[in-house]
């Protein structure tokens, strides 16, 4: 047997993605998006079918360019997609008899999230435009102006992640003929919407916005809303105040399902599954029972473009939706009369599913620690499941993949802090290793049973790698994700060294003497605020963090009401920022420490590590400062490929040389 070889930061580029797998009308095809990146050093993404009969993929799409958001005709005769192989993203239509995809939107500013009328001739979709611009009347192109203007703004949320400065241009509702090719603007104006679903009778689409909100600068609720085709009309389905993200019709269009957090404890409130009963007006909650959240709120750094549905209707009286707990995701049914249990179990993580009633199968693309992702078929009624990809087998077949086990540890407040630990890569007994703690970000967030290059590169590296879910993290119930509000610093760090003593205390093999920590967002914070109140750790790497709660407040896109929310103070009590802000600790930061920040970082402003690495050289300590240009607060899961690399690079790097 030949020896398999230690994963390489640059296996980023060997890893595929698979996501959104959407099942035929007819229940005979699933399609899927399968992502990966290319020589160019870009994300290249396409569909595939898989035939259910005879268990062969197609590919069904070509090219170096992204697809996204497959949906099947109702008719099962055309599939609409979202590419940018035009420039920007817009619609195509594919016959599903073969024959070239066909751009059907030409939007100045491209289109998005395809929905099919009930007669398969009409397609909803989104697209963003200026207040006083509409998709109908184009405006001339003007000349460039190359005259430099200042931004004017009278809005708090000025600027977004990944967007930068925001324009004035707003998410719009529209319908697009495909026999005539005439698009109909539902939507215009000051406000934008999110579309969801269209109903089975063809005469409403189900759409959520804010457009009621009276200051749109604390306005963190939506409402959802159903647009009267007919009469150009729209009726409010009252809902909890709060946050819908999700709806789809019942198959006999008398119920709609929607998903929805409430404001109870702000950002860190559990999302539920409602129904609402057309005939009655009454929305009742699904998910009362549960003390988890619907949703995914497992992370990872490999599965591209995943989206799962809010959940998916098998029949007129029952659906299915994910439930994010203890580490994994799991699918769950529920009946309309009241019924609820999980579906399908295990210790894995469901990205994205799909239901076909009829048949009652479920299409799942399904990750656990040992395998990115693969499609799976569930049968309901036996549970039989079975994998029908293998889409990293070649790359399974040559690396040595580490298995984490879980670990659990008693923590104070009567809390257990639940995780996984990871030995190195051809570790044998008697060695004695370095660990390294990994802490997420979120921190409403959670570490899962999925698959996770960076910790498996660590391993293969040579050291134990221990991540855990600290309060704060999703998947322990609403009392231990609201736990960490008011107390960053408090109960969490307790958790994090609660986690080390016992990793330390459970395998002897870990050198105490040779323990790193690192983190990203709320993780580098948890990490800046480490090195400044324990010496125990050799080496530590920062990743856009924040060291400044004062200063965070006003240059964050989430600075204002984020810091009021979490740390539960603002301008007004400077004192309380400060003595959560790890910057007011530096004086005591003795491990070396390195900083990584994005440069077009708006989540976590790079000015939050400047500061912190100008005031460890001014004290001489140990630390270097690494700046990503072009890249934003999600570089290490979505950023450009070659700087990934260099992340992971001077991660891998700096953690060799201390320790």
């Amino acid at each position: 047997m030949t020896q398999k070889r230690h994963m390489t930061a640059e296996d980023l580029y060997k890893i595929e993605s698979l996501t959104d797998p959407r099942w035929s009308p007819d229940g005979q095809n699933v399609l899927f998006v399968k992502t990966h990146i290319n020589e160019e050093h870009t994300y290249t993404s396409n569909l595939f079918l898989l035939d259910q009969e005879t268990g062969d993929i197609e590919q069904w799409t070509y090219g170096d360019h992204k697809v996204s958001s497959p949906r099947w005709s109702p008719d099962g005769k055309k599939v609409a997609f979202v590419s940018n192989r035009s420039g920007k993203n817009q619609l195509f239509v594919l016959p599903v008899k073969g024959g070239e995809a066909k751009q059907v939107t030409d939007t100045e500013n491209g289109a998005g999230n395809p929905v099919w009328s009930p007669c398969s001739g009409k397609l909803a979709f989104t697209a963003s435009l200026e207040p006083k611009d509409s998709l109908i009347e184009k405006k001339e192109k003007e000349d460039e102006d190359k005259k430099l203007k200042p931004y004017v703004t009278d809005s708090m949320k000025y600027k977004a992640d990944g967007a930068g400065l925001l324009d004035d241009k707003k998410q719009q509702i529209a319908v697009i003929d495909l026999a005539s090719e005439e698009i109909s603007q539902l939507t215009k104006g000051e406000d934008s919407y999110s579309l969801f679903a269209w109903s089975p009778d063809g005469k409403q689409l189900a759409f959520a916005t804010d457009a009621d909100a009276k200051e749109k600068d604390f306005s963190f609720n939506n409402e959802l809303y159903l647009y009267n085709i007919e009469d150009d009309s729209r009726e409010k389905i009252k809902t909890a105040e709060g946050y819908v993200g999700f709806a789809a019709w019942s198959p006999e269009g008398d119920q709609l399902a929607f998903t929805a957090a409430a404001r109870t404890y702000e950002n860190a409130t559990h999302s539920e599954v409602w129904v609402w009963n057309k005939a009655t007006g009454v929305s009742e909650c699904l998910t009362e029972g549960i003390d988890a959240p619907a949703g995914d709120y497992a992370i990872g750094d490999i599965q591209q473009g995943a989206n799962v549905q809010g959940a998916v209707w098998a029949d007129n009286k029952s659906l299915y939706f994910v439930i994010t707990d203890q580490g994994n995701v799991n699918l769950y049914y529920a009946s309309t009369e009241g019924e609820v249990y999980p579906a399908y179990e295990g210790a894995h993580h469901v990205y994205g599913f799909d239901v076909h009633g009829a048949s009652q199968k479920i299409a799942a693309a399904i990750s656990t620690t040992e395998n990115p992702g693969d499609l799976h078929v569930i049968h309901v009624p036996t549970g039989e499941a079975s994998q029908v990809t293998n889409v990293n087998k070649q790359l399974l077949e040559e690396v040595e993949i580490v298995v984490p086990e879980t670990v659990a540890y008693e923590s104070t407040d009567g809390y257990t802090v639940h995780g996984w630990f990871m030995k190195p890569a051809g570790f044998k007994d008697g060695e004695e290793v370095p660990m390294i703690l990994n802490i997420h970000g979120g921190p409403h967030a959670m570490y899962g049973n999925t698959f996770f290059h960076e910790m498996q590169l660590l391993a293969a590296e040579g050291y134990a790698v221990l991540y855990t879910n600290p309060r704060g993290s999703h998947g322990y119930g609403q009392e231990f994700v609201n736990a960490v509000r008011g107390d960053y610093g408090g109960g969490d760090y307790r958790d994090l060294m609660v986690a080390v003593d016992g990793a330390l205390e459970q395998f002897d093999f870990i050198d105490a003497e040779r323990l790193g920590v690192t983190g990203g967002s709320y993780g580098g914070f948890m990490t800046n605020w480490i090195t400044g109140h324990t010496d125990r750790f050799k080496a530590a790497v920062t990743q856009r963090c924040i060291s400044n709660w004062i200063s965070f407040y006003g240059v964050s896109d989430i600075g204002y009401y984020f810091s009021e929310w979490q740390i539960q103070a603002d301008l007004g009590d400077i004192d309380t920022l400060w003595k959560h802000s790890p910057l007011a600790y530096a004086d005591q930061i003795n491990t070396p420490l390195l900083i990584m920040h994005s440069e077009n970082d708006y989540r976590c402003p790079i000015e939050q590590s400047e500061q912190l690495y100008i005031a460890l050289k001014r004290k001489e300590k140990k630390t270097r400062l690494v700046r990503f240009p072009e890249s934003d607060h999600n570089l290490s899961r979505t950023g450009k490929p070659e700087l990934r690399l260099e992340r992971l690079n001077h991660l891998a790097g700096w953690m060799k040389e201390y320790i």
